[in-house]
């Protein structure tokens, strides 16, 4: 559905080109969570955004996303290793937002072509 589109490759590139951003200091954006658990809640969080927005999707396309989002946050956190259990800056969960409505947003374009 996405992982195998150019887009993807591209947000994986956009991720790469960022991560020295992963190892500047900052204020934390919030102590008590880690720069892995702020990237599974806001791709969590776009997910089932995209969800309701698309309430007409099947349940095979449904879990067709579910399996392709695990193998995002695979690639996601094999990049991210070094520095997963770290509390997250405000840049780090500026660049983790933004990283979680690019997902969605590929999602979208890959329905969006499923019902035209």
């Amino acid at each position: 559905m996405v992982i195998d589109k150019p887009g993807y490759e591209h947000l994986i590139q956009f991720l790469t080109e960022h991560l020295t951003l992963f190892t500047a200091q900052g204020p934390i954006a919030t102590p008590s969570k880690t720069i892995g658990v702020l990237l599974e809640e806001k791709i969590a969080e776009q997910i089932i955004t995209l969800c309701t927005q698309h309430s007409d999707l099947e349940m095979n396309h449904r879990s067709l996303i579910i399996r392709e989002i695990d193998g995002i946050m695979y690639d996601l956190q094999e990049i991210l290793a070094s520095v997963l259990e770290k509390p997250a800056t405000e840049h780090q969960l500026e660049l983790i937002t933004e990283i979680a409505m690019l997902v969605k947003n590929l999602f979208d374009n890959a329905i969006a072509a499923l019902f035209d």
